[in-house]
């Protein structure tokens, strides 16, 4: 009976956590994010590029948009027409950008973004217990196939494959979830661990890194009896979010998050 109460278990949170990673739409930004007519009308029919940087940087101003492109440009998507928030990227299979987006997973045949993500970590999580506890539950099965006592050739066939099975994914599972979860320790997504976000001072990886405990509020909220339910807690709307302090950000010396103490020592004044 325990066995039974625990698989089903399970196998709910299993379902429940797949069911919403996959028809969680990807949230997109707001229309002020978008380009007014009169906005467009004027950008395509400017034909100098330094004019038109120039007006989307009038028009980001507004906005809260700190991160840029490489060359320091504003980040704008020529399909979707807007200026891309921060963390935002456009997904070519999905045709449309994506909040904080992750990666276009398909697994779930979804966009993974901000509105999914919480839930996309939720189902690595169950799916990676639910394969160990099958094959934890098979395991004593295979051992009286070893040892002869099985004399069944179906249930033989039927042990072989469960197992073979489950700890396939298991270990696969194993270094998805691993790895996700070195990203949420970081606030960084599947995109921004491959390119750093670029801001008005160069790139920088841990621009959105505010410590371990904070990264996972970022993603998980504040409430700790929502974490392990597939409930949406994210913090914020996913158009903003924090960045560590500005004279951090800007000294290359703390890139690596050390504290430097105060020993008394005045700085020269420039």
């Amino acid at each position: 009976v325990a066995y039974l109460i625990i698989f089903h278990i399970l196998f709910v949170l299993f379902v429940w956590t797949y069911w919403k990673s996959i028809f969680t739409l990807p949230v997109q930004p707001g229309k002020k994010y978008h380009m007014s007519y009169a906005d467009k009308e004027r950008y395509e029919n400017e034909e100098r590029p330094e004019v038109q940087r120039q007006i989307l940087a009038e028009m980001a101003r507004k906005l809260p948009v700190y991160t840029r492109t490489g060359n320091g440009g504003i980040r704008f998507c020529d399909r979707c027409q807007l200026i891309k928030p921060d963390r935002c990227h456009h997904c070519s299979v999905c045709a449309i950008c994506v909040l904080k987006m992750d990666h276009h997973c398909p697994w779930v045949n979804n966009c993974i973004g901000f509105s999914n993500y919480k839930f996309f970590l939720l189902f690595l999580a169950y799916s990676l217990l639910y394969c160990l506890y099958i094959a934890a539950t098979v395991f004593k099965y295979f051992i009286k196939y070893w040892t002869g006592e099985l004399t069944n050739g179906r249930s033989k066939f039927h042990v072989l494959f469960l197992l073979f099975v489950a700890i396939m994914f298991f270990v696969s599972l194993m270094f998805l979830f691993g790895y996700h979860c070195w990203l949420v320790s970081r606030n960084r997504s599947t995109l921004e661990a491959f390119s750093a976000p670029v801001f008005q001072n160069g790139p920088d990886k841990n621009g959105f890194n505010l410590g371990f405990v904070k990264n996972l509020q970022q993603v998980f909220g504040e409430e700790k009896k929502l974490w392990l339910l597939p409930i949406a807690s994210s913090q914020g709307d996913g158009h903003f979010f924090p960045m560590r302090a500005l004279c951090e950000a800007q000294n290359p010396l703390l890139a690596n998050e050390e504290q430097w103490e105060d020993d008394g020592i005045e700085e020269e004044p420039h």
